[in-house]
């Protein structure tokens, strides 16, 4: 084998250069013709162990030339790990033709990077190795910026976070680039919501001591400004510091000098988004212990690497967003559905490999679809937003706050006491019952809320589910607002659950068979005058007898028809029956009779209502104020301006119009001496303690009172006692509905009953 054999391939420029070299040997070392070349030239002595330069080849190593000095003396600045590449080939008992690559770091030129190659040892002179030394910084600086640009671009794909990706690149810069620390610093709100820099991210070599500088760094807040971070993110221009240690204008001198860091250089992070407004996140800084120069290889790169980090930060924020839509609900900012079932079942996983436990709330709210009904899917829309706003403020530390639905919400509570969870339970029936503000109107509702237990009722998100779904179903059959856990004592509860449900469902679809069967049917009851001792008017109430006989509770099969949305289609059959009835008892001899119908939230806010209502009394030959239209309180107090403008119509046309339920809900007293309302009716509320109480007939007595001064017919209904009649006429009630007078009567006893009363005299 011959010594060339051994030689690495080299390009045709490198041959060139080797050639080159051969004569510049023979030349003695002519300066010019290294200046020209581009290199300088080495000697060896093996046996003294001793190195000439020639004055290229010292300037190169930034050592003075002259005579042939030790090799540690000649090679001082040659990086460590390097020199220890360098030191076998130089003393190979062997020696073959190699080349190698230094870098080499210098107090006033910063890292260089020098390709030191040796020539075939000249037979004459054993002893002695020769070879060349060349300056490839520039080809160094342009492989770095490719391999750098290459690996940050790595690391950016694939992170995940800003601030790993950030890490990252200040890691690769100072390994690659021989910076000793370097650090990220992102604008934040201060404490007066003034914005500041602080110290996000920061990596130096581990063998390094840099505890003093990196503590001063997370500890200080900068004003954009301050500083030279600062100075650098208020002007988007990167800054050399040449002396940290006695700069002024640095922040950090201490700790700086405490660590033996010299120089650095800083830069933003600068973007430019699609509108051309410019964005500057944060800064990156970078320090060595060494001077380093301007014209070292970061500031080249400093646009490239925060241009990389710019586009980062936006494409993770833009992954957060995405991420975000696809785990949160779009209305309330809870966890959606399939967001909140995927975080239950990690729930699970994790509670059964710590053994942990934890409890599920089922949250329904009460009442909701008559609100969405009435006021519209506004209205809704703040009652749910509203809503989840309050659960996801009461909810523990550690809990997940989701809406899966409609009305119906869930809260993932972490390990605690059973007495903790029912705590929890009621804070949320209390939120819940706080009026809800929509458009100046308050919204008032109540939740029934239940509660499953891992593991004891159920290991995985779908038994989880139904256990607290049947813990709230037995609220909800028990009369709504309230919490219960799931019970193993009623291992049926689960299929009465359902049962109930297929049994609701069969329901609704015999109500829609009801009207045309004729299974519908009214009661009237009286309301009587005191006065003359006549019926006044008569209240129409609606039944529901099934084909079996089995009569339907009203309050179940109305709430069950506002559901299916069936509740207009029968107000409209009761409205026409009631005019029907009344027309007969008219010509029976009660000519003057009035006739009371509840009308539903969507009937009163039709505005066919008018039209309709006055073809039918015509049609039946009544006329518009012997039909009284009752609309709850309630209804419209929450409404007002969707609802009076129906009842203004109304009134023109001669229809009474009566307040139902009055003082049972808000009133709104500023809005009821301007309502088109003829009667006021008293809620039964204010009548039950009666003579118990004497606050009860202070109360009776002042809306009487308020009836009366704004021109209204007051009926108090719910009279039921002696003593109560006795305190209701003390107060100056005339008109009176209650059992103690009559029970609701079918159609043929109400006639024997008032007829009698209508042929009596005055």
């Amino acid at each position: 084998m011959t010594m060339s054999a051994h030689l690495p391939p080299q390009p045709p420029e490198s041959r060139a250069l080797q050639a080159a070299t051969e004569g510049a040997m023979a030349c003695a070392l002519d300066r010019s013709l290294e200046v020209a070349a581009g290199f300088g030239v080495w000697a060896y002595d093996r046996r003294l162990r001793q190195l000439s330069l020639s004055p290229m080849a010292a300037q190169y190593l930034d050592t003075p030339a002259g005579p042939p000095q030790a090799l540690d003396e000649r090679l001082v600045h040659v990086v460590a790990d390097d020199l220890l590449r360098l030191l076998p080939r130089l003393n190979d008992p062997q020696p073959l033709p190699f080349q190698l690559e230094l870098r080499v770091i210098s107090e006033t030129q910063g890292m260089r990077w020098l390709r030191w190659a040796s020539l075939p040892m000249a037979p004459d002179q054993p002893g002695h190795l020769r070879g060349v030394v060349q300056d490839i910084t520039e080809l160094k600086h342009a492989q770095v910026r490719e391999r750098l640009g290459f690996e940050l671009t790595e690391f950016l794909i694939g992170s995940h976070s800003l601030g790993s990706a950030i890490l990252n690149v200040i890691q690769l810069v100072c390994r690659s680039l021989g910076w000793e620390w370097g650090a990220y610093w992102a604008l934040e709100p201060g404490r007066e919501g003034e914005p500041q820099l602080a110290c996000h991210q920061f990596w130096h070599h581990p063998d390094h001591d840099m505890k003093a500088f990196s503590s001063a760094s997370q500890a200080l807040k900068m004003r954009p400004g301050q500083g030279l971070v600062g100075q650098v993110w208020q002007t988007g221009q990167g800054r050399w510091i040449d002396d940290m240690a006695d700069d002024h204008q640095f922040l950090r001198r201490a700790s700086a000098r405490q660590n033996r860091l010299w120089s650095g250089y800083v830069f933003p992070v600068t973007y430019v988004t699609g509108d051309g407004s410019e964005h500057r996140p944060g800064v990156l800084e970078f320090y060595s212990s060494l001077s380093r120069q301007p014209d070292a290889l970061l500031p080249k790169l400093s646009a490239t690497i925060g241009a990389l980090l710019a586009q980062t930060a936006q494409k993770l924020e833009q992954q957060a967003t995405v991420l975000l839509l696809s785990q949160v609900d779009g209305l309330t900012g809870l966890a959606n559905r399939r967001h909140f079932y995927e975080v239950l079942g990690a729930s699970c996983r994790h509670a059964e490999a710590q053994g942990q436990g934890f409890a599920l709330m089922f949250i329904d709210l009460d009442r909701f679809k008559p609100i969405n009904d009435a006021f519209g899917h506004d209205a809704g829309n703040t009652v749910l937003r509203e809503f989840g706003q309050r659960l996801q403020g009461l909810a523990p530390v550690g809990a997940v706050a989701g809406r899966l639905g409609g009305d119906e919400f869930a809260l993932l509570l972490p390990a605690a006491p059973s007495q903790s969870y029912a705590e929890v339970a009621e804070q949320v029936r209390q939120a819940a019952r706080l009026p809800m503000l929509h458009e100046g109107v308050e919204l008032s509702l109540t939740a029934s809320v239940g509660i499953s237990l891992f593991p004891e009722n159920g290991s995985t998100p779908p038994e989880l589910l139904r256990s607290a779904d049947a813990a709230m179903y037995r609220i909800k059959q028990n009369g709504r607002d309230g919490c219960d856990f799931f019970s193993e004592a009623n291992p049926h509860a689960l299929a009465e659950q359902q049962t109930h449900l297929m049994q609701r469902l069969q329901m609704a679809q015999d109500l829609h068979q009801a009207l045309r069967r004729q299974e519908l049917f009214l009661v009237y009851q009286p309301i009587f005058d005191q006065g003359s001792g006549q019926a006044h008017a008569i209240e129409a109430l609606i039944r529901w007898r099934r084909p079996d006989g089995q009569l339907v509770p009203p309050d179940v099969f109305i709430a069950l028809a506002e559901e299916t949305h069936l509740i207009v289609q029968i107000g409209q059959w009761v409205v026409a029956q009631a005019c029907r009835d009344l027309a007969s008892l008219c010509a029976a001899g009660l000519p003057q009779l009035k006739v009371h119908v509840n009308m539903a939230a969507p009937e009163f806010t039709r505005e066919a209502l008018p039209d309709e209502l006055t073809a039918l009394v015509q049609t039946h030959g009544l006329r518009p104020d012997q039909l009284s239209l009752e609309l709850t309180e309630s209804l419209l107090m929450k409404q007002p301006e969707q609802v009076m403008a129906v009842m203004a119509r109304l009134r023109q046309r001669g229809f009474d119009i009566s307040l139902d339920d009055f003082g049972k809900g808000h009133s709104a007293l500023s809005l009821l001496k301007d309502l088109p309302i003829s009667t006021l009716k008293i809620d039964r509320a204010f009548v039950r303690e009666l003579g118990q109480r004497d606050s009860e007939r202070a109360i009776l007595a002042t809306i009487m009172d308020l009836g009366r001064h704004l021109g209204l017919q007051v009926i108090t209904e719910g009279v039921e006692t002696t003593t109560q009649l006795d305190v209701v006429q003390a107060c100056g009630g005339r008109l009176i509905q209650g059992y103690l007078l009559s029970r609701p009567l079918p159609l043929d006893a109400l006639r024997a009953r008032l007829l009698p009363t209508a042929a009596a005299p005055g």
